[in-house]
């Protein structure tokens, strides 16, 4: 028994109730670890750990966020695509907005994101969203991409095609053939 593959807007959906029902268990979760550390090392020691780390978010969000703003006029000035810089920015930010929020699980997950030598990992799972949701929606609106050689006989006009399906789309081909166009008029 095969089942078919589920559609575009039925994965949105459940990726939908997935972060809805995220959202509703993280404060839950907080909660719980809080309470779990304030009765290991005491109430106020958590309390100030808490503000320690709103603190330590907010000035890693002013020293790293002024770096990747430093590094992207730098891109835009040298005239290259500021596409590692705009990455940088937003991984910055949401980790620092997760330091300030009050909570371990959020503070932990926040510094990952803030931190130099951990902020690549966050920046290349970013790319890879972006890209997968990219080529998603080039496909809706265009139709698939075709590549490879075209299948036929050549004409006088071009190629006359034998394969009645037409050109295919290689599943596995991510290949760019780099060409160019010469005008004889």
């Amino acid at each position: 028994m095969t089942t078919a593959p589920r559609s575009p807007r039925t994965r949105r959906l459940r990726l939908t109730r997935l972060a809805l029902v995220g959202l509703l268990l993280l404060p839950i979760l907080e909660i719980v670890v809080i309470v779990a550390v304030g009765q290991w090392i005491g109430g106020w020691p958590t309390f100030l750990l808490i503000v320690a780390t709103s603190l330590l978010g907010a000035w890693l969000i002013r020293r790293e966020g002024g770096r990747a703003w430093r590094e992207l006029q730098q891109a835009v000035r040298s005239g290259r695509m500021p596409a590692r810089e705009i990455a940088d920015g937003i991984v910055v930010l949401a980790g620092g907005t997760l330091l300030v929020l009050p909570g371990f699980i959020t503070d932990v997950v926040g510094l990952l994101l803030v931190l130099p030598f951990t902020r690549p990992v966050a920046r290349s799972l970013l790319a890879a969203v972006i890209s997968r949701r990219l080529l998603a929606q080039t496909e809706r609106f265009t139709g698939p991409r075709v590549t490879g050689q075209p299948t036929g006989e050549p004409t006088g006009a071009g190629w006359q095609e034998t394969d009645p399906q037409g050109p295919q789309r290689s599943s596995s081909s991510d290949e760019v053939v780099e060409g160019e166009i010469i005008d004889e008029d």
